[in-house]
């Protein structure tokens, strides 16, 4: 259970990236992107291309970054001066890239086992320490990268980008070029989305051509339940809930495998993911109907009470 644990919370902190990149798109954008299902892979691809060609790890990792940007930058376009459909813009681009992706890997699955990669160096004789230092580490990456995208939506760019989400008519009344904060924020969300993958690749020690498949449901149940536990407040809080969402997701998605009363299997990952997202969805919903009947109820209460109170008078 432990062992179950404890690699739930680091793939919880390699999701998260993925996750805060569905973020950008789904909550500050307001732009349904479906290109995540396939930059996902492509950062695991170029990853695990180049550290099996003997690049540094490090290298490959920012390439993932970059390829994940410029796969972004294409679903934008197409968006912004294409006049495609949000929506259909990342079904094109989610499938020009399973081609593409075949292109950069070469083969379906590519092998990084016996080669060195980020996590290398933090391996350790003793399990226990390396567990430690794994999540120690894995925690850091997540929490620089929170902590850039708050720094980054909190400049003028930044600004502009939620405004846009927010309102585009009235922005562009305010002579910003909401083409270019779309583009910027489609591309910053896949090339987010890129680097989870690469992480996991190397992590997992391999690159699959469908291990991105469901990536952006996995995204939209952490960012849902991350904001059921913290609710949607300031950019910090927000992104913080996202990394918390993330946690849970992987935590609770382990224990209802380890739930033997359940009998799920490994190959029950969708329909889990899928349960926990209408839960995600559907508990907040209940909850808010729930109040408001009762605040309903409260006031038609004082309200009768008020007229008997008249009638009595």
């Amino acid at each position: 259970m432990i062992h179950s644990l404890t690699g739930a919370v680091e793939l919880g902190f390699m999701y998260a990236l993925m996750a805060l990149g569905v973020y950008i798109t789904y909550r500050i954008l307001d732009f349904p992107d479906l290109t995540v299902d396939a930059s996902f892979t492509t950062g695991a691809g170029i990853a695990a291309v180049m550290i099996s060609h003997g690049q540094a790890p490090w290298l490959a990792t920012l390439a993932a970054f970059g390829g994940g940007l410029a796969a972004g930058i294409c679903t934008g376009l197409l968006h912004t001066k294409g006049k495609v459909n949000g929506l259909l813009a990342g079904i094109i681009m989610m499938i020009a890239l399973y081609s593409i992706n075949i292109r950069i890997m070469g083969k379906p699955n590519i092998s990084l086992l016996n080669t060195d990669t980020l996590f290398s160096g933090v391996a350790s004789h003793e399990w226990h320490d390396f567990r430690l230092a794994y999540i120690v580490v894995l925690f850091a990456v997540a929490i620089v990268v929170k902590l850039l995208l708050d720094a980054f939506l909190h400049t003028d760019l930044g600004l502009a980008l939620r405004a846009t989400g927010d309102n585009k008519r009235m922005i562009r009344s305010f002579g910003s070029n909401t083409d270019l904060t779309t583009i910027l924020g489609v591309s910053l969300s896949n090339g987010l989305v890129a680097l989870s993958g690469a992480l996991i690749a190397q992590d997992g020690g391999s690159a699959d051509i469908s291990m991105g498949i469901g990536m952006i449901v996995i995204g939209l149940a952490s960012v849902i339940i991350g904001e059921a536990m913290l609710g949607p407040k300031r950019v910090f809080w927000a992104t913080l809930a996202v990394v918390v969402g993330s946690l849970a997701y992987r935590i609770v998605f382990a224990l209802a495998l380890r739930a033997e009363f359940l009998h799920l299997k490994a190959t029950d990952l969708k329909l889990i993911t899928a349960v926990i997202v209408i839960l995600a969805l559907v508990i907040p919903t209940m909850s808010r109907s729930a109040k408001q009947k009762q605040q309903a109820k409260r006031r038609t209460a004082e309200l009768a009470a008020g007229m008997r109170g008249k009638g009595a008078i």
